[in-house]
Parts: structure tokens; C-alpha cells; sequence
């Protein structure tokens, strides 16, 4: 699959075993009509510190402490106004000895370079994802006024994409991830839990010391080394779904750097490991339940089932755990695990569901094509079989944060919690053994406060299965200054949506006239 990610990704780990965020998709045909549309522009020019505006195949610098060595990119031109890099960070924050490692940057310059107000950070999500390709196809995540007064800056976090080292533990996701769910007692769940271990013993052997150092605190510290090489005293941010987590994280470190900060799509930073993904169950549920309720109520859904799509929805579930469905010799069958996979992966927006539609009524007549797609699609795989390594990077920073329950036993006593939150989806949530088995100890995560760092604006939608409405609302709440602004849309992340928010967007980030808390955009 290209590298042009839709609105969020919930990997399947032994199921849909949750990330707490994740990653930005690239805007369909009528949103990119509504985020390219011309701004009015700006009427004044905020004030901000923006430092040193370097051209083409210059280094920025910046003022830091006597005696500190001042991080630094040698900008190369990639063309269609991008610059590319590397930054060296170190592998170890508190001991620098240890070596570093290289993350790879691009960016691209602001349009109106006589009223450039600075950089802005964006991050994708994941964790796992490169953010490179938020620069690179700047014009498909961000709206005109945007990208006229700032440099767009993504860069690849550490530990994922084309920085060096980078998480690989294997290469064929159906070995691993293609399996029924949930597991029969005895063999059945032996085999799971030893695909578990087989996959985890990879990670450690491929990535050895790196999986000590790729928490969300060593990226949002690589944030502060990343402001410093651009020169650049405060600083805007633009994270999308995980990348609100990781922005906090940084606003909460760094909060004198923090110019402006918008989070969109935001996991609870009060929760727990095992209370994000049992969030996440109940999100995945009721979006499940709003498809099957509107597909029973319009004969045009290819699902309708006579009006009756939840009960036939439960019958195709059933039948695929008796007899799952074989598209070809070479391929996973399409069981009731390989479904759940599908189907979350289509709960991201109501722009998918009509592929979910067809999907389901395929494979109740015997044809899995279309529910084995979406499962793909949910592992990014590519079209010559291969897969990238998201999947391993986002296990290497979810399990090094708060692998949750540790134990087998443990994870086993959960269940009964997640099927009580998700009737239909809580097992495929359930069953995930890899961050139980982590052989790294957790340092623990930051505790999220952003005081000190000004107004933050704070996005949820009002039909977010990965991140849950209520979620997004408690990261604002959490912060010193986050103002909440609520969008309506069955889909994950809101910016984009409508005219509202990227007007609304675009006034905070441009002129840092931040919102009102609990801003409602319809």
C-alpha cells in the first residue's frame, strides 16, 4: 500500500488489540475540496519567535546554553519547495555516550516566504508512523493558509520509518496475525500465545538496545532537539490521533517552547493501558452499531438483510468461526478474527463503510475477497504481499509506555471485561498477548499536565471509534489550558470535516486566537 495512510489505524495484534492513537489519512475527494479551498489572509501576524529562516542547503542554528552543542540539519533540496535531512539525536537522553541515532526530516517551505511565521511540527499518529508524509503531501493534510505562512516539518520518530535504526522483527504479518479469535482452550490457545512469543523473541533479537529508547518521552524529546536545529525558540505542533499524545508529552516537557499546539483526535492520557483499549472496545462497538442500524434502515446498503442487518451481521460472525472462508491456497482464511480485523478497520469512517456494505454481503454469499482487502488494508499491506513495519514500531512504543496486563493469565482475566463493553467486537480486543510478553521494562509515561504551555486546542468527533469523544475531552481537561472543540462526523480526527474547523484551525495557529472550550463545529 502507498504511503498515504486514512484517518486512523487500529492494529490487529492477535486481534484488535488497540492503538491508544493513530494514524492521519489522506483526505477524500470532497474534503481536500474543502481544505485546499482559498483563506482569507491573515490579518495580522501573531507574535512568535520564529528564528532563523535558512533557504536551500543551509544548516539552522540557534541560541542554546554555553558549552551546549546545538543540533543541526543539512538541508538538501528535494524539489516542489521540500528540503530533506537527518538529525542525530542520542540513543540515550540521559547518557549521550551511548550513540545516536538518525531521524529522517523533511520539510517544506512556507508559500509566502515574506510573512513565514515559523515551523510547524506534524506528527501521524501510530505510534509507528513515519510523519515525513505530512510534509511531502503537505497539500492533502493542510489546509492553503497553512501552508503559506509556515514550514511544514515531518519527520520520521525514532525507531519507525527511514530513520536509522528502525524497528523490524518480521516479515510475513499471516504467520503471526491471521488466526480465529477468540482462541479454543487448550491447543488452540497455546498456538496463539507461542506466535505471540515467537514474535516478540524476533523484535528483541532484530532491535536489541533500541527497544530500551523508543518511549513517547524519548520522541518528544527529540521534538525539542528537532526545534532547536530550525532555529527556532517556540514552536508550533499539528498531531493527529497518537501524535496528540506524543504533543502533550512534549508541551508537558517543554512547555517555553510551545508557540501553539493542536491535538485532533486524543486518547484519554488519564488511562491506563488496559482502560484505553477497554475505551477503544466500546468506541469500535457503538460505531459498529450506528453502521448496522443505518444499513438496516436503507435498502439501498448491500447488507440491509430485510431491514435486519444486526442479526445477520451476527450469523456471518458465527458462520466464519465454524467455516472460514478461502479466497486462495496462499492466503489466510477469512476467519471471524480476519473479520473482526476488517470490519474495525472500515469503523474509521463512514467514507468506508460502503466498501464494509459490500464486504459483509460478499462474504455471506461465500466470497471473502472483500473482508480479507480491509484486512490488508488495516496491516498496510502492499500489493507485492510485503508489509511495512509500523505494526512492529507501534508494539516497540505501546509496550515500552504500558505493556498493560503482564502475564498470559492475566491478559486471560480481561476478557470477560472487554466482551461485557463490546458484545460483538470485545474479544478481538481481547487477545492480545505481545505487550504482556515484552521482554523490556516500562519506564512509565509522563504524566500530561501542559502547564505553562498556553492555550492547546483539543479535537474530538462525535462518532471516533479509535479515539471516543469522551477520551478526546479528557486530554483537554487534563491539560492546564486545553480548550475543546467537538466536530460532527462519524469518522476519526476532525480536521478537515467542515469549514468550521479549518477556519478555526487556522485562526489559532496563524493569529493564536484560541477558541472557546467546548467550540461545537457541524
Amino acid at each position: 500500500m502507498p504511503r498515504s495512510f486514512r484517518s486512523a489505524f487500529v492494529i490487529a495484534v492477535a486481534g484488535l488489540t488497540a492503538l491508544s492513537a493513530c494514524s492521519v489519512r489522506v483526505l477524500d475527494d470532497d474534503e481536500f475540496d474543502a481544505v485546499t479551498a482559498t483563506s482569507a489572509p491573515a490579518s495580522s501576524s501573531p507574535s512568535s519567535s520564529p528564528g532563523t529562516v535558512t533557504g536551500e542547503g543551509s544548516t539552522a542554528t540557534t541560541t542554546a546554553p554555553e558549552g551546549t552543542v546545538v543540533p543541526t540539519i543539512d538541508w538538501e533540496d528535494c524539489g516542489r519547495r521540500l528540503e530533506c535531512g537527518v538529525l542525530e539525536v542520542p540513543l540515550d537522553h540521559d547518557d549521550p555516550s551511548t550513540g545516536t541515532l538518525r531521524l529522517a526530516v523533511t520539510r517544506r517551505l512556507a508559500e509566502d516566504g515574506d510573512d513565514r511565521i515559523g515551523s510547524l511540527l506534524a506528527n501521524p499518529g501510530g505510534p509507528g508512523f513515519g510523519g515525513q508524509i505530512l510534509a511531502e503531501e503537505a497539500e492533502l493534510y493542510f489546509a492553503s493558509d497553512l501552508l503559506e505562512r509556515f514550514d511544514i516539518v515531518g519527520w520520521d520518530p525514532r525507531g519507525t520509518g527511514d530513520s536509522e535504526p528502525a524497528v523490524d522483527c518480521i516479515d510475513d504479518y499471516d504467520d503471526h496475525f491471521g488466526y480465529d479469535i477468540p482462541p479454543d482452550p487448550g491447543d488452540e490457545l497455546e498456538a496463539f500465545v507461542t506466535r505471540a512469543r515467537t514474535f516478540v523473541e524476533a523484535c528483541q533479537q532484530q532491535a536489541g538496545d533500541l527497544l530500551l529508547h523508543i518511549s513517547t518521552e524519548d520522541s518528544a524529546r527529540d521534538m525539542d532537539l528537532l526545534r532547536q536545529a530550525l532555529g527556532e525558540e517556540q514552536i508550533s505542533y499539528f498531531g493527529f490521533s497518537y501524535g496528540s499524545e506524543l504533543g502533550a508529552t512534549w508541551a508537558t516537557l517543554f512547555p517555553d517552547t510551545v508557540r501553539a499546539a493542536v491535538l485532533d483526535g486524543a486518547a484519554d492520557p488519564t488511562a491506563d493501558a488496559l482502560e484505553g483499549v477497554l475505551q477503544q472496545a466500546a468506541g469500535f462497538e457503538s460505531q459498529l452499531d450506528t453502521f448496522l442500524a443505518a444499513c438496516s434502515a436503507d435498502r439501498e446498503c448491500a447488507f440491509h438483510s430485510g431491514g435486519r442487518a444486526e442479526s445477520a451481521y451476527d450469523a456471518l460472525m458465527t458462520q466464519l468461526g465454524d467455516t472460514p472462508l478461502i479466497v486462495s491456497a496462499d492466503r489466510i482464511p477469512v476467519s471471524r478474527g480476519v473479520a473482526y480485523t476488517a470490519v474495525a478497520s472500515a469503523l474509521y469512517g463512514d467514507f468506508l463503510w460502503p466498501r464494509l456494505e459490500r464486504a459483509l454481503a460478499d462474504a455471506r454469499d461465500g466470497d471473502g475477497r472483500g473482508l480479507l482487502e480491509l484486512h490488508d488494508d488495516y496491516f498496510q499491506r502492499r500489493s507485492d504481499g510485503s508489509y511495512g513495519d509500523e505494526l512492529e514500531a507501534f508494539l516497540a512504543i505501546s509496550c515500552l509506555d504500558d505493556p498493560g496486563p503482564v502475564g498470559v493469565d492475566a491478559v486471560l482475566a480481561t476478557v470477560e471485561r472487554f466482551e461485557a463493553v463490546a458484545p460483538r467486537l470485545g474479544a478481538g480486543f481481547a487477545y492480545g498477548f505481545e505487550c504482556a510478553l515484552w521482554p523490556v521494562p516500562s519506564p512509565g509515561r509522563v504524566t500530561i499536565t501542559g502547564a505553562g504551555a498556553g492555550p492547546i486546542v483539543v479535537i474530538g468527533t462525535t462518532g471516533d471509534a479509535a479515539t471516543p469523544i469522551e477520551s478526546s475531552r479528557m486530554m483537554a481537561d487534563t491539560l492546564q489550558d486545553g480548550r475543546f472543540v467537538i466536530v460532527e462526523a462519524n469518522r476519526h480526527t476532525g480536521y478537515g470535516v467542515n469549514r468550521c474547523i479549518i477556519d478555526l484551525v487556522g485562526d489559532y495557529l496563524i493569529d493564536l486566537d484560541a477558541p472557546a472550550d467546548e467550540t461545537y463545529c457541524d
